[in-house]
């Protein structure tokens, strides 16, 4: 059944559309990515749907008796109260009545008011609203009485994603939910997704949160959206045979308006008897060419790869860094050398970028030393682009006032020419930059570290708000850069793709270090909160050498095991062993992201996993129980 119908859809601003006869359907139970580039219009489609945007033409129905809800990209600024009123806030008028009564607000409300919204809420059963609303916020891991204002930009997130689904939508729309998440707080996410049963329509420039989640792909290309009824890794194989085949096809088309172009050229004899038929054929075709969407075509960069520096490149020994009275960093020492590619991992606000600053020289450590190696050439992308100018052009940023050139490894070139090799057209590199969205800035700032000679590429979180296709390149770019990488980012698998070993922020203060891929360092973490999470067995008593008798004046008595007890004494071992196996076989499990196509199995699995650590906890209890008896 189509919960979600959109026909015919159109939107401009002031200019060419942005996309023209936009139609599709979200059925019952699909997971639907919208795809596309940055500026294709994706978030302005989205919300066209939740009618906070009106469409030049067209229509968006929603099944009788269902409803949407709506996440968009950004927080809202007014948004204000404790996180508990945000989420009563999403039942409408029954959540107000429930504040109001429960806070008791006489500010807005008489005595005889609010015995009025107590009745009110009375004969509408309304009471068991307020117990969903705090299991929410618990499944959410939110604290209740936090003010909203308070939280980090991902505990927002959640927040606001918990105000949606208190109200039972039947569909959820989705607008980049993977912003300002930590891994952890992506893959809770991806969990909750795949256990909720309702239908979601999202945009994600996440690869990994993309393929476990979705399960039918739109893409919106040039103006128009098509429907891939598959995976996303199958989409990608479809789209690159297809656009093979209009590419030839157009090619052809080419060939043939040039022919008929060069007969209509011919000369003085030839045009008194051509085919008047054949002139308004010639028409046609020029309008269909002049009609043909082309693709808004790929990102070309190339890094500017200085010379080789030393071995070394830096060495930091027992570095310590606290931050308002709490470690940020505590005794960490470690050597990257030239060539290693070293992602950090943590989660938000956990100190990352402090980390990179300490490493750069840029911020001095409490305690311990960073040492730099020889030749270095460092070209650094902050997250907060405080390299760019707002009040600047694009030209000027990368130039300079006044400039119209910059250099490219040797070459001189026009700097509207190498802004166009990063999509910017001539008059989008003469605006400002207080004009550009998130993913442009990121291409922007990434335009201009590319022209700095370097040898060490120090990038902090430039996966965000980029396309796909961009990230593709950036991956292919650092992949064949010669030089040494470190690297912040939350996208699981750009980190797969570039690094090959982490430095993980454990908290307190604590880092380690990891050799390996995401994939096996999520494993390895998996696992040691899985053994914590069980209690250590008690160890027997050494008996090599007795210990000094120690008895007490009333000792108590000890009951003996019975034969039955001893019997389960002598299984319980192997009952433990058995339960700690098959805890493991689930546990890698869910760590293949294509297990996540069956949402059932996953939901099984998961439940699966709760009861296990039931058992082990009663089967281990009950074996320490018994062993004190013997």
């Amino acid at each position: 059944m189509a919960l979600l119908a959109v026909r015919n859809l159109s939107l401009k601003f002031g200019g060419p559309s942005l996309f023209d006869d936009v139609t599709f359907q979200v059925e019952a139970g699909e997971r639907v990515c919208l795809i596309g580039r940055n500026g294709a219009g994706k978030s302005s489609l989205l919300k066209i749907i939740a009618g906070t945007l009106e469409p030049d033409a067209g229509e968006v129905a929603v099944a009788r008796g269902s409803h949407a809800a709506y996440l968009a990209q950004e927080v809202p600024e007014e948004i204000a109260g404790t996180v508990r009123d945000v989420v009563l806030s999403g039942l409408g008028d029954a959540g107000e009545k429930i504040r109001a009564y429960e806070t008791h607000d006489t500010e807005k409300y008489s005595e005889t008011e609010l015995d009025a919204i107590f009745h009110w809420l009375e004969n509408n059963s309304a009471w068991s609203l307020s117990s969903e609303v705090d299991a929410m916020i618990s499944k959410i891991g939110a604290v209740p009485e936090l003010p909203f204002s308070s939280l980090s930009a991902g505990m927002k997130r959640r927040v606001l994603l918990a105000r949606e689904l208190v109200s039972k939508p039947d569909i959820l729309v989705l607008d980049e939910p993977t912003n300002h998440l930590d891994i952890d707080a992506i893959e809770w996410l991806e969990d909750f997704l795949l256990a909720w049963h309702g239908a979601i329509l999202f945009v994600t420039h996440d690869r990994r949160f993309l393929k476990k989640i979705s399960t039918r792909i739109l893409d919106l290309e040039g103006g128009i959206v098509t429907s891939w009824d598959c995976d996303y890794e199958t989409y990608l194989t479809r789209r690159e045979e297809l656009n093979a085949s209009i590419a030839a096809n157009n090619a052809e088309f080419d060939k043939l308006l040039a022919r008929e172009e060069a007969w209509l050229r011919q000369g003085v004899k030839a045009r008194r008897c051509r085919n008047e038929g054949r002139v308004r054929e010639l028409k046609k075709l020029r309008e269909i060419r002049a009609a043909r969407r082309t693709s808004v075509g790929n990102v070309r960069a190339t890094i500017s790869e200085g010379e080789k520096s030393g071995a070394k490149v830096l060495v930091a020994e027992n570095i310590s860094h606290t931050w308002n009275g709490v470690p940020a960093i505590r005794n960490f020492s470690t050597t990257i050398m030239r060539g290693d590619r070293v992602g950090i991992i943590g989660p938000n606000g956990i100190g990352k970028t402090t980390l990179l600053k300490i490493l750069l020289g840029q911020l001095a450590p409490d305690t311990g030393t960073v040492t730099h190696g020889t030749n270095l050439q460092i070209a650094y992308f902050d997250q907060l682009r405080s390299q760019l100018r707002e009040d600047k052009t694009l030209a000027e940023n990368l130039a300079g006032e006044g400039a119209d050139t910059v250099v490219v490894g040797h070459q001189t070139r026009h700097v509207i020419s190498y802004l166009g090799d990063f999509l910017f057209t001539p008059d989008r590199a003469r605006s400002t930059v207080s004009m550009l969205s998130g993913g442009e800035r990121n291409r922007l700032l990434l335009a201009k570290i590319f022209l700095k000679t370097a040898n060490v590429l120090v990038l902090d979180e430039p996966t965000n708000d980029l396309d796909l296709e961009t990230l593709d390149l950036l991956e292919e770019l650092l992949g064949n850069f010669d030089g040494t990488v470190i690297l912040v980012t939350h996208d699981r698998q750009f980190l797969d793709n570039v690094t090959t070993s982490y430095i993980v922020f454990e908290g307190e203060g604590n880092l380690r270090e990891f050799v390996g891929d995401y994939d096996a360092w999520r494993k390895e973490h998996l696992a040691e909160i899985a053994a914590k999470s069980v209690p250590a067995k008690p160890e027997k008593p050494k008996t090599d050498v007795p210990a000094e008798p120690q008895t007490p004046k009333n000792p108590p008595s000890k009951k003996k095991l019975s034969y039955k007890e001893t019997r389960e004494l002598e299984a319980l071992p192997q009952q433990i062993e058995d339960l700690e196996n098959e805890q493991k076989t689930l546990a890698e499990k869910l760590n293949d992201p294509d297990f996540y196509r069956d949402p059932a199995a996953v939901q099984a699995t998961n439940a699966r996993l709760a009861e296990i650590d039931e058992a082990l906890l009663r089967a281990l209890e009950r074996w320490e129980e018994l062993e004190s008896r013997k």
